[in-house]
């Protein structure tokens, strides 16, 4: 497959065990600090923002601890908890806990014999579960007092074990109520002889910095609780500051992070507290240039090749980072593939990603899954542009937003081909050769320097030259070029997904109703401004309204032959804005025309015969629709 397919289906949001980004280097770096005796227990943190692929890199930790052959006689037990989706109904202490006892619990069955008698280890077991139970229990009575309620004789039953099960005959003394003495009989749990092949319960955190501070306080010190236990691991996947800012609503700090002057390694006490439980943070790297190139490709990659296929690219793109290579090579490290498409785009498109999403799978993801579902509407709505150039106008539209109000505000004034031409240039592109000087903009160029805008004519509106912005220009520079392209229908349909209004503010507001009518796709808008309407206008609104028109005609084929049917009417009804609206008519390029509005210009009209000639003599080579359509209304003039 030699193109790469931007209407294919979308990316999953979610994370994947696929890795696609070389993450198993901190993978391994946090299995060999959880398996090392000398931090026995120990609780490792992976640091990261918001969507920089953290809890890919936990399900990459927890294949690593894998059994893996040949078996031994040693267990790892994985536990992957989430403490964003607890029952807000029951306290995260319990909850945690509760995971962890089921886990051992499950272990500890598939070494028991199923008639044996039941274990010490069972019966520790089942204390602390019950232990668990009353802390539940108190969790809801405190929570149904608040609101003047008792709890319901099932919410305690459910909660709390009053009657021991057959299991639990010989667990001796009810336990104590709460979890005041859990560290040590959990301890001498993890130190009976039924679990004696466990080398360590690993617990795999996630999205800690998602919860509110109470649950992040209270997860926290379950985790404190089991660190004083051998045999305990966390890892915690969190944005490291977005841990500190809910804990500091627990640890303000009283010097309102004024350092006094004594204290060389000043640290507030929310850092301070978070540093005592987590002994050390790996931090997860953004994308550097290489990888976000390497991104794209693979990401497009996975969607037309099976695992199997898409390995050996994903190896080569470690090797290539590791010996300090170039993407361009990719293509020849591995056989059997045309992935010259996937390359390309993705070539393309890191520069501006690299820098605007700040390194972020999930943000590259997102914007990828954007562009897909934008050019999906953009076709079914008959908007047919290249993926490429679509990229390139969501880039503006997503990720310079103030630019891209720019251009929208060119397009409802309707100077969007000249600004174009004119950014084009100013970004270093040559200009388009058109078929004909009369194709260009109608108006001089007057431009001071190729990096700013021109004073601005009658054609245009304004009234002070405005350097380009340095983002335009750099968004000008991305491939492809659009200076022979209609964006007109897509920043239409773009302007309508963010609300956009699109109006020209050099129009006076009496006009723009006229001028929406008239350019509007439904005859029967078109026909409620009367002639008495045009003929009401005065010589300076009917001046305006042919500017207008006329600019919205050459850069909005969609509007083209509204705008010239328009032009016709008030050119007839003043004469002395006929001069004005011929040279606007032939600078609509004659490439674009559209048979339509080559047939509402009527031929017997001198000055309108003259704009027919006028693009009969411009027409492309390979254009015969064109060409005929002219021959046709020509020849129906001199029969007139």
């Amino acid at each position: 497959m030699g193109k790469s397919n931007m209407s294919a289906q979308l990316w999953s949001d979610e994370p994947t065990r696929l890795d696609l980004l070389s993450f198993d280097a901190v993978a391994k770096t946090v299995v060999q600090a959880v398996l090392d005796d000398a931090l026995d227990p120990v609780t490792v943190g992976v640091s990261g923002a918001w969507g920089s692929g953290k809890t890919t890199v936990l399900r990459l930790i927890e294949d690593e601890l894998a059994p893996k052959p040949p078996a031994t006689d040693t267990t790892i037990l994985v536990i992957s908890t989430d403490p964003w989706r607890y029952d807000p109904g029951v306290g995260a202490k319990e909850t945690l806990i509760g995971e962890v006892l089921s886990a051992v619990a499950a272990e500890l069955a598939k070494k028991e014999q199923p008639e044996g008698r039941i274990s010490r280890a069972r019966t520790m077991l089942t204390k602390l579960r019950q232990r668990v139970d009353w802390a539940k229990a108190l969790q809801v009575a405190a929570k149904t007092s608040l609101t003047l309620q008792l709890p319901s004789v099932d919410d305690l039953t459910s909660l709390i074990n009053t009657e021991p099960s057959n299991d639990d005959a010989d667990a001796g003394d009810p336990p104590s109520r709460g979890l005041g003495e859990f560290r040590s009989e959990f301890r001498t749990l993890m130190e009976s002889a039924e679990l004696s092949h466990l080398r360590r319960v690993v617990v795999l955190v996630d999205d800690l910095d998602r919860c509110l501070p109470d649950t992040v306080v209270d997860t926290l010190e379950t985790i404190r609780l089991f660190l004083a236990v051998p045999k305990m691991a966390f890892v915690v996947a969190a944005d490291e500051h977005r841990v500190a800012d809910a804990l500091r609503a627990r640890f303000p700090d009283p010097g309102s992070g004024q350092q006094a002057a004594q204290e060389r390694y000043f640290e507030e006490p929310a850092s301070l507290y978070l540093h005592k439980i987590v002994q050390t943070t790996v931090p997860l790297p953004t994308l550097s240039r290489f990888d976000t190139e390497a991104f794209l490709v693979l990401l497009q990659l996975s969607q037309r090749l099976t695992v199997e296929e898409l390995t050996p690219y994903i190896e080569a793109c470690v090797h290539l980072r590791l010996e300090k290579g170039l993407l361009d090579d990719l293509a020849e490290a591995v056989n059997g593939n045309d992935i010259l498409a996937e390359m390309a785009f993705a070539s393309r498109m890191t520069p501006i990603l690299y820098e605007k999403l700040q390194g972020s799978p999930r943000r590259i993801k997102r914007f990828l899954n954007d562009l897909r579902v934008r050019q999906s509407v953009a076709g079914h709505r008959g908007i047919e542009l290249e993926p490429d150039i679509v990229a390139k106008l969501m880039v503006l539209e997503k990720l310079l937003p103030d630019a891209f109000a720019i251009v929208l505000g060119w397009l409802a004034r309707g100077e969007l081909r000249s600004r174009m031409a004119r950014l084009e240039t100013a970004a270093g592109r040559p200009a388009p050769e058109p078929p004909a000087a009369e194709d260009a903009d109608p108006t001089p160029d007057n431009a001071a320097s190729p990096d700013q805008e021109p004073r601005p004519s009658p054609d245009e509106g304004g009234s002070e030259p405005v350097a380009f912005d340095d983002d335009l220009i750099r968004w000008a520079k991305l491939p492809p070029s659009l200076g022979d392209v209609d964006l007109a229908p897509y920043l239409y349909l773009a302007a309508a997904f963010t609300g956009e209004q699109l109006l020209d503010a050099g129009l006076p507001g009496r006009l723009r109703d006229i001028a929406a009518n008239l350019l509007s796709g439904v005859r029967f808008d078109q026909r409620r401004v009367t002639d008495a309407d045009i003929t009401a206008l005065g010589e300076d609104d009917a001046l305006s309204l042919v500017e207008y028109l006329g600019r919205a005609g050459r850069d909005r084929p969609t509007d083209q032959t509204a705008a010239v049917r328009s032009l016709v009417r008030i050119a007839t009804a003043y004469p002395a804005t006929t001069e004005r609206a011929t040279r606007l008519l032939q600078s609509i390029p004659a490439r674009e025309l559209e048979p339509a509005t080559i047939l509402v210009l009527p031929p017997g009209v001198p000055v309108f015969r003259g704009v027919l000639e006028h693009w009969k003599s411009h027409v492309p080579a390979g254009q015969d629709q064109i060409g005929r359509t002219l021959d046709i209304a020509l020849a129906t003039g001199n029969r007139r």
